[in-house]
């Protein structure tokens, strides 16, 4: 089973649903079919061929959607990085892709036509943009009446997806139409999809979470409502006219619709199942998606790039930051941490015990191997087990609890402490609005622990925040933050996640003129 097949079958079923909504642009099932054939057909009339990689940096929208199955119906490979890349990175990305075209829009001209690119990509151009060697009108409005359709093979390459690289250079990750597929259909499993749902597509099409927004509503003849520049305001009108049914997003996009002043204005009824993954979400974040927008199902997914399924917490409500037990194709194990790669998959750690979390690749969602890439394939993959990097625990059900990274832990007068348990116990204070840990070199200590806030009410002090640890019976008394630092906001990377690394290096804006340090 391929992609392509999966879409066919979808089209035929059921042609006139809704498939996408953007704007005022409308498209059924059948005419959405009818573009992507038709762009399918001019991109290979244009000279691509099967298995070529094909570089997108589009923000959601309609022409991106269509692309994406245009290039699996001509048995090429879909490769979509952050538009908002600078030229360098953009630049290192087309040429380590060995890339034969490049699609951009405005966002992402400037990056693009400023690039050196080792051998010049088809530029093709979406909207109003300069130097492209042909544009997304023209595939439409000039396509052949027909195309040349390749044999597709479960195990051809339908997709590249580049890791974010917060550390080094980003790393090509090629998934199957197999991965796809079955990342796919565990998707749909695991979050108790439906028939006809629908969803806001608003995670990039460049991530994973993106990716399997697409594919599962599209399997299920649902419809794919594009929002391509977040805005809390304009995700709740579009939650309540497009009687939207299921979410899947970040812990920071359900923070920004939940906080935003005019969320009890609008009608959410229809919205039953809600999902999160790529960050962690605190507890009290939890309770309030529970509390505000009472869901019949509240999934935790933890997974990567990789390897789309680690695990699966099917009940956040009973468990909030339990990431749970192993998903529909996997099997995990905790593994003694080691920051230099030495653990094998046999040095299992006890229940209980903070161990690396180690992922079996057996996985039919799973990659075999980076691009380009033998010394971090070799890393990361060993004796058939993925080494993710992030720490975790199981509590005495078997369920797993993430509690941070290898690289994030700190380490304080010997003790080890983990971010994410600070970070959960100082957001249920009432006047924090986000909050995140890093450790600090220190003389005495090695590290301490230094707390990053976002106050929500200005008359927040340093005192209260040292004074409500240390009366909290779950935090010890060595784990309580030995400094604070009152800031505007976090830095995230576009899907989310904390970058502790920007905190550490001081780009971030104060949220006063002074530093508020205790």
């Amino acid at each position: 089973m391929n992609l392509v097949t999966m879409f066919d079958f979808a089209v035929e079923r059921f042609p006139n649903r809704v498939a996408v909504v953007e704007g005022d642009r409308r498209y059924t099932y059948r005419q959405f079919h009818k573009e992507v054939t038709k762009v399918a057909a001019s991109l290979q009339r244009i000279g691509i061929k099967q298995h070529d990689r094909v570089m997108i940096l589009l923000k959601n929208r309609l022409e991106n959607m269509v692309i994406y199955w245009a290039l699996q119906k001509i048995g090429a490979v879909y490769t979509p990085i952050n538009f908002r890349l600078a030229v360098k990175e953009v630049e290192y990305c087309v040429n380590d892709a060995e890339a034969t075209a490049v699609v951009y829009e405005s966002a992402s001209q400037e990056s693009v036509l400023k690039a050196n690119f080792q051998q010049k990509p088809i530029l093709i151009g979406v909207g109003e943009v300069e130097g492209a060697d042909i544009y997304y009108n023209e595939l439409v409005d000039r396509s052949p009446e027909s195309f040349e359709k390749p044999v597709i093979h479960a195990d051809d390459v339908a997709i590249m997806l580049y890791t974010s690289g917060t550390t080094g250079k980003p790393k090509g990750v090629p998934r199957t139409h197999k991965n796809e597929y079955s990342a796919a259909l565990a998707h749909i499993i695991q979050n108790q999809y439906q028939d006809g749902e629908s969803t806001l597509g608003t995670m990039p099409l460049y991530h994973t979470m993106g990716m399997r927004s697409l594919l599962s509503i599209m399997f299920l003849n649902g419809k794919y409502v594009i929002l391509p520049d977040f805005d809390a305001k304009e995700a709740l009108e579009l939650l309540e006219r497009e009687e939207i049914t299921a979410l899947y997003l970040v812990p920071t996009l359900y923070h920004d619709i939940l906080n935003h002043e005019e969320f009890h204005n609008y009608d959410l009824s229809k919205l039953k199942k809600i999902g999160y993954a790529g960050a962690p979400m605190t507890t009290a974040l939890a309770e309030k998606c529970v509390q505000m927008l009472k869901p019949e199902v509240f999934i935790n997914h933890y997974g990567s790039t990789e390897i789309y399924t680690f695990t699966i917490n099917p009940n956040v409500a009973e468990k909030p930051g339990c990431a749970g037990k192993p998903g529909l194709h996997q099997n995990i194990r905790l593994v003694k941490a080691d920051p230099n790669g030495q653990s094998t998959p046999e040095d299992i750690v006890e229940k209980g015990e903070i161990g690396e979390v180690i992922v079996n690749i057996e996985s039919p969602e799973s990659f075999k191997g980076y691009w380009n890439r033998p010394d971090a394939t070799k890393k990361a993959i060993r004796d058939g087990w993925y080494f993710t990097g992030d720490l975790g625990m199981l509590d005495e059900d078997g369920d797993l609890y993430v509690v941070g990274r290898i690289d994030d832990m700190i380490i304080s007068g010997g003790e080890n402490i983990h971010p994410i348990e600070v970070e959960d116990v100082l957001s249920k204070h009432p006047k924090v609005q986000e909050v995140a840990v890093i450790g600090e070199e220190d003389e005495r200590w090695g590290q301490i622990v230094a707390a990053y806030v976002v106050p929500k009410d200005p008359s927040l002090t340093c005192q209260e925040l040292d004074h409500y640890c240390k009366n909290n019976t779950t935090l010890s008394n060595f784990k309580r933050p030995r400094k604070y630092v009152f800031i505007k906001e976090i830095p995230k990377s576009p899907v989310g996640k904390i970058l502790r690394r920007n905190i550490r290096n001081g780009e971030f804006e104060l949220y006063i003129n002074e530093k508020v340090v205790y």
